[in-house]
């Protein structure tokens, strides 16, 4: 077992009607979400909406989901802001975290060695575990393969990666170069197949607020050895990979209508994402039925 489980869903923020954050919603979505076969959650991630949530919308909804659930908690503190990331982070512990999930800067799109003083300062705010999430497609900059390898090997508590970056040639390369007990997570649903080929440990999704029992199934029989039921329930995943996010219907929009739909908190997203089209709920639906046909 992999220090953070296997299958991690990277939860949504429940806001009420009038778009406050949604206190109790979000502990009874987190119990939800374990009793479906979740290890563990991570919290005010990209789909959790953390760029529309103040410190202290996030410090608070950190102690709410503590006291619903015992499973480990990880923190999504990181930001653009060297300083700031630092700050939050380390009040995570305080919250009552397990460990943090630390983005690349986005937007400010820095070098290499920046990317690298940003890791160190943060990962130095806390004694956490730390989890590096490489998400180019949203941040603006890849972490070079080279890199997270410093970062597995000369600082203390980066523990594992979430990667998103989409070239699982390069994952296999920080794998085979990474001190033993680094992790690797798949950041992006689809891909979590291939990514296990390579020696990742699970996955950190988003359609496993809703597909976690088959997410589940489909790692354990690839761990087992039996790659022909894999690839028959991933083929099963297909479709909620693709109704989790596109280009008309960003992550996590899709998701919240799912969990509206399936009579769990959820509420819409702040803006700028909104609801979706009117019609998405009943979409959500039938990808859920399909799922478990």
């Amino acid at each position: 077992m992999s220090r953070f489980g296997s299958v991690i869903t990277a939860m949504i923020t429940p806001f009420t009607s009038s778009g406050e954050v949604d206190h109790a919603g979000a502990g009874a979505l987190a119990q939800w979400l374990v009793s479906q076969g979740n290890d563990a959650l991570v919290l005010s991630g990209t789909t959790g909406e953390a760029a529309c949530l103040t410190d202290e919308e996030q410090v608070g909804l950190w102690r709410t989901v503590r006291a619903a659930v015992d499973v480990p908690l990880i923190a999504g503190s990181g930001t653009n802001d060297t300083r700031h990331a630092g700050e939050l982070t380390a009040q995570a512990a305080g919250a009552g975290m397990d460990a943090v999930l630390i983005v690349t800067p986005y937007y400010n799109r820095p070098s290499q060695a920046g990317i690298d003083a940003h890791f160190r300062h943060v990962a130095g705010c806390t004694e956490l575990p730390v989890i590096v999430y490489d998400i180019p497609v949203r941040t603006g900059r890849k972490i070079s393969a080279e890199l997270i390898g410093r970062f597995a090997r000369e600082i203390p508590n980066v523990v594992g990666l979430k990667d998103a970056a989409g070239d699982p040639g390069a994952t296999a390369e920080v794998i085979a170069a990474a001190p033993e007990g680094f992790e690797v997570y798949s950041g992006d649903d689809s891909l979590t197949l291939p990514l296990l080929a390579v020696g990742a440990v699970g996955v950190i999704g988003v359609a496993t607020h809703w597909a976690a029992p088959v997410m589940r199934d489909m790692i354990a029989a690839f761990q087992s050895g039996d790659i022909a039921s894999a690839r028959s329930l991933n083929a099963r995943l297909l479709e909620s990979y693709a109704f989790e996010t596109g280009d008309l219907n960003p992550n996590p929009v899709p998701t919240k209508a799912m969990m509206r739909a399936l009579g769990q908190p959820a509420g819409p997203c702040r803006p700028p994402m909104g609801f979706g089209p009117d019609d998405l709920e009943a979409r959500a639906l039938a990808v859920h039925e399909r799922l478990y046909a």
